[in-house]
């Protein structure tokens, strides 16, 4: 690949590289003006060169920031990241990088450009930690880009995301309205009951309890190993069961022996059912909380009950992730610390956890502290 340098009149130097396009054949020609000297034109020269020979220029020249990143799905994510982290970078680039750059072409998505794209997020009113996440999915791309020799440079590196993270008041259901619940529960159905009961004895999310099979259940020990969560949208029953939110979500945790009495009991039920439906009942499965036929309870179902039994109750509207609030706040009025409900939680740090239940335990603090002031009082009187 021959490279001619040249002197111009304004004493800046100018190099030439001649090359042959490897898609089409043609005999091309690369230039540069305005170094300050020879080694200077040579240095840059020599980059232009080893981007010609690893074909950076000629393939790089059209593609669209789209293609790329579905190529960076396809090659780089799929089966090597856990399934929700996947299904988590796909939703962001589908719903929020895709619309908005539409067909810009990869090597045009400069940091400017980026930047306005955070803004414009903000300026849709979404929280800074969705921010965070988008953010976290284009700048893995545009990482791999760089690497993949694609870019000169990631252009999400340095970018900012305005605004503070807003705490979100956590929503659970207080300790004095758990009876409440459970017998409206009870009423509603013993299905729900039973679930909804072992949510908040448990703190599983409604994903892990919802993939509870019987061979996860210790009833003698009373433990129970939480390993996998149910993807409520698998077109199959291969597709059934995913990996848990995190690597830390793997956990296994001690009941109550009035849950393990519970779970005996229901153990029996099934038994029953399996009994009486034969050949139509999912085995296979072995799920511990389902319908009566042994599949799974579908997501719907759970909120429509959730809702209704709240509705019931007296209660106000919460969502069904509420539950695992509740056992979590239970844990602190309870007397635990901050370690044991991550470790029970799956949580990946106590940072986690603290963050979220912090004013929470700082509520429960100070009603102690009111209740030991009141009893001083009258030991004092």
């Amino acid at each position: 690949m021959p490279i001619n340098y040249r002197k111009h009149g304004n004493g800046n130097w100018e190099y030439r590289i001649k090359y042959v396009d490897p898609f089409t054949g043609k005999r091309r020609e690369k230039s540069k003006r305005g170094f300050n000297s020879k080694s200077e034109a040579r240095f840059a020269a020599q980059e232009m060169e080893h981007k010609l020979l690893t074909n950076y220029e000629m393939t790089n020249h059209n593609l669209l920031l789209k293609d790329f990143l579905d190529e960076w799905l396809s090659e780089y994510k799929k089966d090597s990241v856990r399934k929700n982290t996947f299904e988590l970078h796909k939703r962001n680039i589908k719903k929020h990088i895709i619309p908005y750059f539409q067909n810009l072409k990869l090597k045009e998505l400069k940091p400017i450009i980026y930047q306005k794209f955070l803004n414009h997020l903000y300026d849709q009113g979404y929280s800074k930690r969705t921010r965070e996440i988008v953010h976290g999915t284009l700048f893995g791309a545009m990482d791999k880009a760089y690497h993949l020799e694609k870019i000169e440079r990631n252009p999400c590196q340095g970018a900012v995301i305005k605004g503070e993270n807003k705490r979100k008041d956590i929503k659970f259901i207080e300790s004095a309205d758990i009876p409440t619940f459970l017998e409206q529960a009870y009423k509603y159905g013993y299905m729900h009951w039973i679930f909804f009961k072992v949510m908040i004895e448990t703190g599983m999310r409604k994903g892990e309890a919802a993939a509870l099979q019987w061979k996860d259940v210790d009833l003698k020990e009373k433990t129970i190993s939480i390993n996998k969560t149910l993807d409520f949208q698998a077109e199959s029953k291969e597709q059934l069961f995913g990996d848990t939110k995190t690597y830390n979500s793997k956990r296994v945790i001690t009941i109550r022996q009035s849950l393990a009495n519970d779970l005996t009991f229901h153990l029996r039920q099934q038994n029953q059912n399996k009994t009486a439906l034969n050949q139509l009942y999912h085995h296979d499965l072995d799920l511990v909380l389902c319908r009566k036929d042994g599949n799974f309870i579908p997501k719907s179902t759970l909120f429509n009950s959730f809702s209704r039994i709240l509705k019931r109750s007296n209660l106000p509207q919460l969502p069904v992730h509420s539950l695992r609030h509740t056992h979590a706040v239970l844990l602190l009025e309870a007397g635990n610390d901050m370690k044991y409900i991550q470790e029970r939680l799956g949580h990946g740090s106590m940072q986690i956890t603290s963050d979220v239940y912090s004013h929470i335990s700082k509520r429960i603090e100070k009603e102690s502290i009111d209740r030991f002031d009141d009893h001083m009082n009258k030991i004092s009187t």
